[in-house]
């Protein structure tokens, strides 16, 4: 397992493996199962109901999270204020007009912002999506590795 103090080379980037579990903690998320997607040039979160509303003359959305992998059950609210809305073209081809947001990443302690669009993923195995923009100068993947991240209890 790699720990937060792990560096793998001299610009500071550490190895994840194709799967890893995050947070989000300017979202209130403690852990969430991340697929790193090398392929995908944004990062995106699951959302299955979005609320626009204005907040100090800013556009905001409320918007509603399944958190826990392979669970329907427990639902989570959460808020942030929208960076852009922007089309989005998936793996099929489809484009989709998407809500933005900025949050803190955090692998186990390795903590940065990074932008994040808001989706259903209902039919994907995975709550989130880590782009390559999210990665740059961070992080390097090894395809044949899961899980290398210690999540923070244990």
């Amino acid at each position: 397992m790699i720990n937060k103090e792990t560096i793998v080379n001299k610009n500071n980037k550490f190895i994840v493996g194709w799967r890893e579990i995050a947070a989000l903690p300017d979202l209130g998320v403690d852990d969430i199962h991340v697929k790193i997607d090398t392929g995908a040039r944004s990062s995106c979160l699951h959302t299955f109901k979005i609320e626009e509303f204005t907040q100090n003359d800013e556009l905001w959305v409320k918007f509603w999270l399944h958190p826990i992998h392979n669970n329907t059950d427990i639902e989570q609210v959460c808020m942030a204020k929208v960076a852009d809305k922007r089309v989005v073209r998936n793996s099929g081809g489809d484009e989709q007009l998407r809500y933005f947001i900025v949050s803190t990443i955090d692998f186990n302690g390795q903590q940065w912002p990074i932008e994040i669009s808001l989706t259903s993923r209902d039919n994907m195995a995975f709550r989130m999506l880590l782009g390559r923009t999210a990665m740059h100068g961070r992080i390097i993947v090894d395809p044949e590795a899961s899980y290398l991240i210690q999540s923070k209890e244990k």
